[in-house]
């Protein structure tokens, strides 16, 4: 048995018997008002992120000029093709040249301006922290007022990988200099586009 298993099977003869459900989540008056949509958009660029309206003939007009930029281009998405596939990531380390990844958020949260991936939007996880911009598909109807009413989603109980972005990395750890891009992506831009969209043409 190797020192993995041992240490595994310690824990499961150890493990307390009985059932130990989770608290409740207590559901608090939200702190913003009815427009989730504008609420959101006001708090993501509070955090450094912004908003993009997608265009009348190209949805990806807001950041084109990013994506026409771009060496290396990573979607996840049906509504865009990149250069990159993402299906065929090996390692983490394969998606560290990504100029820009595009991705679809499960949700937003109104009060935090955050979006919420699953392994199963990012493909790659680490796409969503070494790609230098973040595009992030989200539909409006998908936006929850605040974080108790994200956790009683069904997401974060039935996926393997779940994470809240909360606008692009930054930092002011020194002399209290706020910078973006320090430890993940540089930019966080949110196109407000219905998960119908691309079938509608």
């Amino acid at each position: 048995m190797s020192a993995r298993d041992a240490i595994l099977d310690g824990i499961r003869r150890n493990r307390p018997a009985g059932d130990f459900p989770l608290p409740e989540v207590p559901l608090f008056t939200p702190l913003v008002g009815d427009d989730l949509v504008a609420e959101f958009g006001e708090r993501l660029k509070r955090m450094g992120g912004r908003v993009a309206e997608p265009g009348a003939g190209d949805v990806f007009a807001g950041v084109r000029e990013r994506l026409d930029a771009a060496k290396v281009v990573a979607s996840a998405v049906p509504e865009l093709t990149g250069n990159r596939d993402l299906r065929g990531v090996r390692a983490p380390e394969e998606v560290e040249d990504v100029d820009v990844a595009v991705v679809r958020a499960v949700f937003g949260i109104a009060e935090t301006g955050s979006v919420l991936f699953t392994q199963d939007e990012l493909i790659v996880n680490a796409v969503g922290y070494l790609a230098q911009h973040l595009v992030v598909l989200l539909d409006p109807a998908d936006i929850v007022p605040n974080v108790q009413a994200a956790y009683r989603r069904p997401e974060f109980g039935r996926s393997a990988y779940a994470v809240l972005h909360t606008g692009p990395s930054a930092t002011a750890d020194i002399e209290g200099v706020l910078i973006h891009g320090a430890q993940g992506v540089r930019s966080l831009t949110v196109l407000l586009l219905p998960r119908d969209a691309a079938e509608r043409g």
